[in-house]
């Protein structure tokens, strides 16, 4: 970027770490996406992280709802010609925005989707369409039918165990023939999903799962 905010160092490395902590299956299928998409993606996840963060950081609706609208105002300034507000994943989140051209109101739908999860009542499928579309938007991604699968694994892994998600998780692997590659990192968390698999094992498995294009 030129003429343009850039996040420091300190903010990506920030972004990084909290994303390694709190959401480490996505941080491995981030990793298969090229810079800048890489850290875009890690941005987004932060950014998902803290809207989720809600729930346990507050208990009382209210504080949370003020909590929410301070992100919804951070989005708008991130959108916005100047320097964002002084927290790293704002920062990081500013440049993803820029970089990209997003506009505040698809990040405001994911605001929104985890808002109802203040009243005990998260739609998943609302809620994961609205992260998965971020991130397609940031990996330059937009066929039907990589979107359809990256829209079910996106669904599937707010789920529990059970028949909705395996058959989100049948849809999504169905269409593998079809698929932009380029949509990869936001797939490969699927493994994840299916059971037994140890997590030592996991890097080796998104590795050749990636050289495979197989989820």
């Amino acid at each position: 970027m030129t003429d343009a905010y850039r996040a420091p160092d300190a903010a990506h490395r920030y972004v990084l770490e909290t994303v390694r902590a709190a959401d480490r299956e996505r941080f491995l299928g981030a990793l298969f996406a090229p810079e800048p998409a890489r850290s875009d993606l890690l941005a987004l996840l932060a950014f998902d992280h803290e809207l989720a963060r809600t729930r346990t950081v507050t208990r009382e609706p209210m504080l949370a709802r003020i909590r929410l609208q301070w992100w919804r105002e951070a989005v708008a300034e991130a959108a916005a010609a100047g320097t964002p507000r002084a927290q790293p994943i704002v920062e990081s989140l500013s440049e993803t925005v820029r970089r990209h051209r997003l506009v505040p109101e698809r990040l405001e739908a994911l605001i929104d989707a985890r808002e109802e999860e203040i009243d005990g009542a998260l739609d998943v499928v609302r809620t994961g369409h609205a992260l998965t579309d971020l991130e397609l938007a940031v990996l330059g991604v937009d066929d039907a039918a990589t979107r359809q699968a990256a829209r079910a694994i996106g669904a599937a892994w707010l789920m529990g165990e059970g028949p909705e998600r395996a058959a989100l998780l049948a849809e999504a692997r169905a269409l593998r023939d079809e698929i932009d590659k380029a949509a990869l990192p936001v797939l490969l968390p699927a493994l994840s999903l299916d059971r037994g698999m140890a997590p030592w094992r996991k890097p080796l498995a998104y590795w050749w799962a990636a050289r495979s294009g197989r989820y």
